[in-house]
């Protein structure tokens, strides 16, 4: 059976698909779901935070060739993905000059397209889906306010957090400037935010399904891994 690869920047991510993603795509006929943070992981104080390309790209290609059963993902914040030099990832310069319901799938295809060229002319796309959470995963507990207050005990920041929420289309448009990207918004409200276990939090309060209708691109994503663990699953039991 396909087991499932999520590359992820640092712990609230790991957390989040250890907490809420493993058990709803296991149903989907993946026989394990792993996270793992990118970057060097026996350097302890260095994990999390966005890691330079290459060295993202090198985890990838080594688990894509290492195990061929696998299928390998991304959950990395779009915010402050590097866009120059040595450090850039693919697409991220060129989504900074087109509008915010465009900006993840030209990072997404420069993504794929990259490794499909690493990998060669026998290798299975299908088997690489990259995916940016726009613009960090702090947008995505802007799906519903109440239960983000509630889930981190924080109820009297509902209306606080409802307010940010209305001034955009959907969470996945709260911009990523410096000073106004979905985190920084919620750090100015809550001291001492601890993003690992809020996080988390917030999101198991939420719940699934009200993140996937708030924000199309992370349901497109969830679309994607779904589909392709069914017709696996699928495959191997009509073979």
């Amino acid at each position: 059976m396909m087991r499932l690869l999520v590359h992820v920047e640092g712990e609230t991510e790991e957390s989040f698909v250890n907490e809420v993603l493993r058990d709803h795509l296991s149903a989907f006929g993946y026989a394990s779901i792993s996270a793992r943070i990118v970057g060097n992981a026996r350097q302890r104080d260095r994990r999390g935070g966005i890691r330079p390309w290459p060295a993202v790209r090198r985890d990838i290609l080594r688990h894509l060739k290492d195990d061929r059963h696998c299928i390998a993902t991304t959950m990395v914040d779009f915010y402050a993905l590097p866009q120059s030099g040595e450090r850039a990832w693919p697409g991220r310069a060129a989504a900074a000059k087109v509008s915010a319901t465009k900006k993840s799938a030209i990072v997404i295809d420069a993504l794929a397209a990259d490794i499909a060229a690493a990998m060669g002319d026998d290798f299975d796309p299908s088997r690489f889906v990259p995916f940016v959470v726009m613009h960090e995963f702090e947008a995505l507990l802007f799906s519903d306010c109440e239960a983000f207050g509630k889930g981190i005990a924080r109820v009297d920041l509902i209306a606080q957090f409802q307010a940010i929420r209305n001034q955009f289309p959907s969470p996945e448009e709260i911009n990523d400037s410096p000073l106004t990207a979905p985190s920084k918004r919620v750090e100015a409200l809550v001291a001492g935010y601890q993003k690992p276990l809020l996080g988390t939090l917030a999101a198991l309060e939420i719940g699934l399904p009200k993140i996937r209708s708030a924000c199309p691109d992370f349901n497109g994503w969830l679309l994607r891994l779904e589909a392709l663990g069914t017709a696996v699953a699928h495959g191997l039991n009509s073979q």
